[in-house]
Formats: structure tokens, sequence, C-alpha cells
């Protein structure tokens, strides 16, 4: 029976394309998607600031040095170059995966001379023992990739380069939303500082009217140590406040690839109007279209379900097409020549008998992988949602807690003030004046914790949005 040139070729395209045993791949589910954030309650959400791009989120915040500090940790901090050499790295995988779509060609030459011992059981009598050989060869080798394995190794390649794509995203992000946490944070212990400055120098003040007033016996003792316990307590706060400083300003510097030694910002307080950004959260089911890890979770789970199908295409037969040609001579003078040509060419197969289970082994492992990254790529979702419900219940609780303070400080205030009256009039001793005076302290201090918490928040809440965000997405 004769096949017509028609089918022939069918035949031939379908071994050329041949098959894939790697599972139809689709994206795993994950929990439901809520049509609203829990804790978004009662804040008021507001359209984002237009001007800033989704690359740029920090300048919603309006401060010129973050906005310099941010600049530099993109271009100098190491842990992002290390995400982005790794993403170098995952490139060079697949192209060296796709190689194996295309013919191996190599090459070799050599000139050598050789002596044969006579005693030697290849050895011919009255043949010369010493010869000279002159050998340039070239070797042609293509695997038909009837089972998909070279496919599948470049579907899973890829798709690991797409979640290095999607990590180097992801340690950006890190360094951009670390890098304002702690710069909000050090501006805080700025404000904290100019206050305990402040502070400890009233204090002191303090101390030596009591004392000069002890002196002239008109004031107790009791006034005097009093005194000096308030003067020692807020220098106490006011070296811790050193201390927090320079670890944070040491880790900024660290972040934007500076040395720690010589790094320094200048003291700036938090501005008295300092306030987070509106920011809109958006709708839930966008949240998995903006976090880089959720990305790259999504990308490892693909290619875990395609190094099934290598795993898979492993237990059938490896069919490669082999062609080899060269000159060889014992001469020099005729080694390129005609006479000197050799060639050889045919299909080979090689295929598995006994393997004491490894495939079967190997499989199971590919499968177990897969399971595994579902699983990690579920949970990353599901603390996906939590981040932004987090931070979403920090921005409003934390707008309670700034306004109750601010009645706190006013109250603290009036308080200290009412008995600093009654001191002077005679009316109660210095440790009233003392007591209101520490709780007046503790509560601006308070205060503007609250405030650099809510920036802080803030910052947070747009990293679990996924850095950035836009009307309608």
């Amino acid at each position: 029976m004769r096949v017509s040139g028609q089918a022939a070729s069918v035949v031939i395209g379908i071994l050329i394309s041949g098959c894939s045993f790697a599972p139809p791949y689709k994206v795993p589910e994950s929990a439901p998607t809520p049509d609203a954030y829990r804790e978004l309650g009662q804040w008021k959400t507001a359209e984002p600031n237009d001007s800033a791009s989704k690359g740029t989120w920090w300048t919603s915040f309006n401060d010129g040095e973050l906005n310099a500090l941010e600049s530099r940790a993109t271009d100098a901090n190491q842990t992002l170059k290390a995400a982005f050499a790794r993403l170098q790295e995952a490139r060079a995988d697949t192209r060296v995966a796709r190689a194996d779509l295309f013919p191996m060609i190599t090459g070799q030459a050599s000139a050598q001379k050789a002596r044969t011992s006579p005693n030697s059981p290849t050895y011919i009598k009255g043949d010369p023992t010493e010869g000279n050989d002159f050998n340039l060869e070239g070797d042609l080798s293509y695997e038909l990739d009837l089972w998909g394995r070279v496919r599948n190794e470049i579907a899973s390649a890829r798709a690991t380069e797409q979640a290095s794509a999607a990590d180097l995203a992801a340690v950006r992000l890190s360094v951009q939303t670390e890098v304002a946490s702690d710069y909000f944070g050090l501006r805080s212990y700025d404000s904290q500082q100019q206050l305990l400055d402040r502070t400890v120098e009233d204090y002191r003040k303090a101390f030596n009217l009591e004392q000069t007033l002890f002196d002239g016996g008109a004031a107790p003792l009791a006034d005097v140590e009093q005194a000096r316990a308030q003067l020692h307590s807020a220098e106490t706060q006011q070296a811790d406040i050193h201390l927090l400083r320079g670890q944070m300003q040491h880790a900024i510097g660290v972040l934007i690839g500076e040395n720690p030694s010589t790094f320094h910002l200048a003291i700036t307080p938090l501005p008295a109007d300092a306030a987070p950004p509106a920011i809109d959260p958006g709708m839930p089911s966008a949240l998995l279209e903006r976090r880089p890890d959720v990305a790259e979770a999504e990308r490892r789970v693909a290619a875990a379900n395609a190094q099934i199908g290598v795993a898979r295409a492993a237990y059938f037969p490896q069919f490669t097409l082999g062609a080899s040609s060269g000159l060889n001579s014992v001469h020099a003078a005729n080694w390129i020549s005609a006479p000197s040509l050799f060639w050889s060419v045919g299909p080979q197969v090689s295929f598995p008998i006994f393997e004491g289970g490894k495939l079967v082994a190997q499989t199971a492992r590919a499968k177990a992988t897969y399971s595994e990254q579902v699983a990690t790529y579920r949970n990353t979702v599901l603390t996906a949602y939590q981040d932004v419900e987090d931070d979403l219940l920090a921005l409003r609780q934390l707008q309670i807690e700034s306004i109750s303070q601010a009645q706190a400080i006013d109250a603290s205030n009036i308080a200290f003030q009412k008995a600093q009256d009654r001191y002077t009039a005679g009316l109660v001793t210095y440790l009233e004046v003392a007591s209101t005076e520490t709780t007046a302290l503790q509560a601006q201090l308070s205060g503007i914790n609250i405030e650099s918490r809510r920036l802080s928040a803030a910052v947070m809440l747009i990293k679990a949005l996924g850095g950035g965000w836009s009307d309608g997405t």
C-alpha cells in the first residue's frame, strides 16, 4: 500500500511536533475573593494622587529627601543587585534550555605520533610500530523531542525566569518600603529628640531653681530630689533616643548602599501636619494582579507543572539523529584530500530497561514539588489579603488614636499649667508639678509615635497592595 505525500507529511509533522506529558496548566484556585475588604469599615477612601506614577508611589508623601533616598536605594542597594543577578541567571537558564531545540554540532582536530607495542594482540606483524595520526572531525547530534521533554524544560525555565522577574519586583518593593518606613521612623526620633532636648533644658532650670530655693531654706529637700529625678529620667530618655536614631540612620545607610560609618542625615523633625496620603485600596480581586510575590508563587507552580512532563517523558525512548564526518590520514601531505574523507550517519535510540525505581521516584518528586508550590501559592494569596486587612485596620485605628491622643496632650498641658500655678501660689509641692509635667511629656512622645506609626502603616498598605495603584485597578 502506497502512502500519499500529504499523509506522509502529516505523519512527519506529528513526529516532529511530538506530544507533551505535562498536565494541562491552569492557575490554582485560591480562597474565594471577597467583594470588599472587611477592615475598610468607615475609613474614607479617596482617589489616588494622579501625579504619582505607579513606579514612584513614595512621591505621594511630598518629601524631597525621601524621594532622593528612594532613588539612591534603587541604584545602589546590594540586595536589589543580587535579585537582578538572579534574574539574569534565570534568563540564561532559559536560553540554555531553548538551545536543545537545535542540533548540536561539535568539531575536533588532532595531530599525534604514536607507537604500537609489538606485543599488543592487535599488532600485525610486519606493520611499522610507529606512525602519525592526523584527524579533523565534525559531529552532529539532534534529539527528536517526541515526548515534549525539551519543550517542557523550556516551559519550566521560562516560568522560573518570570518568577525571578517577579521576585526582583518584590525585592525592589521591599527595599523601597523599608527605606520609607525607616525614614519616617528616623524623623519620628528627630521629633522626640527635639522635644526631649527642650525638656531636659527646662528640667535642668527647674532643678537649679529648686536647689537655690533649698539652699535659701525656701524649699524642702524632697522637692530638690524630685526635680533631680525628673531631670535624670529625661536625660535617660534623651540618650535612648540618640541610640535609636543612630541605629536607624545606619540601617538607612545600608539600604541605599552607603557605609554606615560615613552616612549622615541632618536632624529634621516630622512636620506638625504630617499625615498619610489618601490611598485607594481598590477591589480585592485586583490584589492578585498587583502583588509581585503572588505572581512569583504562581509562576513557580507553572514551572513545577512543566517538570512533571519532563519526568514522565523519561519513561519513553529517546530518539537522536547523529552524523559524523571528517578527514583522517597518517600523512600530513594527503590529510586534506578526498581519499581521507570519512563519514557516518544514522539514528540512535535509547530507552530505560531497569533503573531501580529511579523514574518512578523522579515523577513522584515532581508531583510533590507541584503540590508544594500550589500550597505556597495559596498561602501567599491568603497572606496578601491578611496584609491589606491588617494595614487598613492599622490606618483606621491609628487615626482614632491620633484624635484621642491630641485631646490627651491638650488636657495634660492644661493640667501641668494649673499645677504650676498652684505651686507658684504655694498651694502644692513640686511633686504635683513634676507629676503633671511628666504626664504631659509622655503624652507628647506618644503623639509623635502615633503619627510615625500612621505614616508607616500607609507605607505598609502600599506594599500590601503591590507597590502602587491606579484608578480602576
